[in-house]
């Protein structure tokens, strides 16, 4: 509670008449001041003990106050900006300025600064503008702040306009003090500091402002002396403009220091990034294939896409994107352990949701707090189609030889790292002539439309994008507006199974056998093989080692699978497979024999003898067992790439 507020309205309690006159004396003092034009004064009570009173707000004395300022204060006039005052933290920066010349002449850092438009803007539209953080000519940095000055209906009445910070001109554009007037130069009845009535440099106030006319003895250029310095032009008319400078120097510097920081951290993530994807990407025998990468803009950090290709042997061929949830190193980090396990389980040549099952697992224990995307898909020429596996990824998308797009967007299932959910594969067709995309969502997603609407944009651009899958994947990327700034990494991945013609398709050659009845299919497996090899027209040796292969593999099969048993040999411009498939699901495994075995010799005589082999289970039921051998350079065809 306000007691003395109460014991106002209490004329019995001593002292309440003395405080309650008190502040009506300020009240009336306060309107009278109102009623003159000036700024009301901040309350201050004048006490009854006998002490000096507490001055206000409005009766300190402006020029002073400017002088004393840290900041950079330049008053201009007119509208070529004629310095009128510029104080002495504005002279320490800049040296002294002569005043009534042109700002564009006498302030020089204004106008390198590109300051001059400014203050025209301010001029006109009467509203201050600001200039942020800019460097001066004297290597520091200001953030100039430009304020009108004066009124400009006021000014051609003749009347005063108001300086700044509470001062008043007066018709020639002389600065007073707000302390009083020409009647009562104090306002309090003190002694005279500095009216417009007193002349320039006189002993009541050497730092005073001048009013009188041009020309004034000791002036010959009509401004006001000034110990310190010339500062105040008298002459200066019409509208003016404050300029305010802070040195901010501190903060430019700090951020300068930050974003530095800031650049090397995204150098460093987008170095391990680009090192962690592949650097040349493995080319099969029967699909073209091109990647690409853009990391984010300069004010994204690195996310973490990622994408390969992994040969798989046999013809087959694994390809892989995905997105780690996240920016920078970290995410970085977690892609690099992420593909290189990806390869790990692709050597397993594991169906693609098992491949992503035992991702799953990964990525829960690598971080349990970091998710991610990814599709696994596996190409088997022999199959013409695509089997894959998508975690919670964008659909592949799948051009066939006529143009028409065909989205795989199911089966698909929740993030890596979630747990809980049994992945299932699926399959897309992919014959010859066929273009398939894979991407991150930085291509499609935008930040003010669904991203569904981003997928039928990417159909619409793969419906008429043609040429080679490096044409493809930059004509992709082009469409999607991907610039340098661009707020996110993108990853595309293009891979094309070309339709093979005229002697191009004599490169690329298959041949199957059905193998029935028992022990007796092992001779007519070696003469199909013999056959077989011979019109395709392979070097002696080649052929030798292509009819051995096929001998042991069928024979392993006869002694340990099941039917149906099927015998196939394949060849392309650049190797000869060998593949044989049964109803067991056992998967043979090399060993060493024994002197005295009478078996287990077959597996290593074609390890031995083969560029590679390995085997697989089969979707329906049943194992495969290949191996393959690079053709020699007398064997490859001599024509152009296809």
């Amino acid at each position: 509670m306000n007691f003395t507020r109460w014991s106002a309205r209490l004329p019995g309690i001593p002292g309440t008449q003395r405080r309650a006159a008190a502040r009506t004396d300020l009240t009336a003092a306060a309107l009278d001041r109102r009623a003159d034009g000036s700024v009301p004064a901040a309350r201050a009570e004048r006490l009854t003990d006998g002490t000096a009173p507490v001055p206000a707000v409005d009766e300190l004395p402006a020029r002073e106050v400017l002088d004393r300022v840290p900041a950079l204060v330049a008053l201009v006039h007119g509208p070529d900006h004629r310095v009128a005052y510029v104080n002495d933290a504005y002279t320490a920066a800049f040296g002294p300025r002569p005043p009534g010349e042109p700002a564009r002449e006498a302030l020089p850092e204004l106008r390198e600064l590109g300051l001059l438009p400014l203050l025209d803007q301010v001029l006109r539209s009467r509203r201050p503008r600001t200039l942020k953080s800019r460097k001066a000519t004297d290597g520091r940095w200001y953030t100039f702040t430009c304020t009108p000055a004066g009124d400009t209906d006021r000014d051609h009445r003749g009347t005063t306009a108001t300086a700044p910070h509470g001062a008043t001109a007066s018709p020639s554009g002389a600065t007073a003090s707000p302390r009083g007037t020409a009647s009562d130069p104090s306002g309090t009845g003190d002694a005279p500091r500095g009216t417009g009535s007193a002349p320039s440099g006189t002993a009541s106030d050497p730092r005073g402002t001048n009013s009188a006319p041009s020309g004034t003895a000791g002036d010959p250029r009509g401004t006001a002396a000034d110990p310190s310095g010339t500062r105040v032009d008298p002459r200066g008319t019409g509208p003016g403009v404050l300029v305010f400078a802070t040195d901010v120097t501190d903060h430019a510097e700090a951020a300068e220091r930050l974003r530095a920081s800031e650049r090397r951290q995204r150098e460093t993530a987008v170095t391990l990034q680009r090192s962690l994807l592949p650097q040349v990407l493995e080319q099969p025998d029967d699909l073209r294939i091109a990647a690409t990468y853009r990391p984010g803009g300069t004010e994204a950090a690195v996310g973490g896409d990622w994408y390969d290709v992994i040969t798989l042997g046999g013809g087959r061929t694994a390809l892989v994107i995905g997105d780690v949830m996240g920016r920078g190193v970290r995410a970085a980090a977690v892609m690099g352990q992420l593909r290189t396990a990806v390869r790990a389980y692709a050597r397993l040549d594991l169906p693609p949701h098992e491949v992503l099952q035992l991702l799953d697992g990964l990525a829960a224990e690598i971080d349990a707090n970091q998710i991610a995307t990814c599709v696994y898909a596996v190409h088997d020429p022999n199959e013409g189609r695509l089997v894959y596996a998508s975690a919670g990824h964008l659909p592949i998308l799948v051009r066939d030889d006529s143009g028409t797009v065909l989205r795989a967007d199911e089966p698909t299932g929740p993030p890596l790292g979630t747990g809980g959910w049994m992945h299932a594969s699926g399959s897309v067709p992919l014959g010859p002539g066929s273009t398939a995309v894979l991407y991150t969502d930085g291509l499609v997603e935008r930040r003010d439309e669904d991203l569904d609407e981003g997928i039928a944009s990417l159909e619409r651009a793969l419906a008429g994008a043609t040429g080679t899958p490096q044409v493809v994947c930059d004509r992709l990327v082009r469409s999607a507006g991907v610039q340098a700034d661009h707020y996110d990494d993108v990853a595309v991945l293009v891979l094309q199974h070309p339709a093979r013609t005229g002697p191009d398709g004599e490169r690329f050659r298959n041949a199957a056998l059905e193998l029935l009845g028992g022990v007796e299919a092992a001779p007519r497996a070696r003469a199909f093989a013999s056959g077989v090899l011979t019109s395709w027209r392979f070097p002696a040796d080649l052929h030798d080692l292509g009819v051995l292969a096929a001998s042991e593999l069928v024979a392993n099969s006869l002694q340990h699978g099941t039917p149906p048993m099927r015998l196939r040999l394949r060849r392309t411009d650049r190797r000869l497979i060998v593949e044989v498939t049964d109803g067991d699901d056992h998967l043979p495994r090399r060993r060493r024999a024994e002197p005295g075995d009478e078996s287990g010799r077959g597996i290593a005589i074609v390890a031995t003898i083969a560029s590679n082999w390995g085997s697989r289970r089969t979707p329906g039921g049943g194992k495969a067992v290949w191996c393959e051998f690079t053709l020699p350079p007398a064997a490859q065809p001599r024509t152009g790439p296809a």
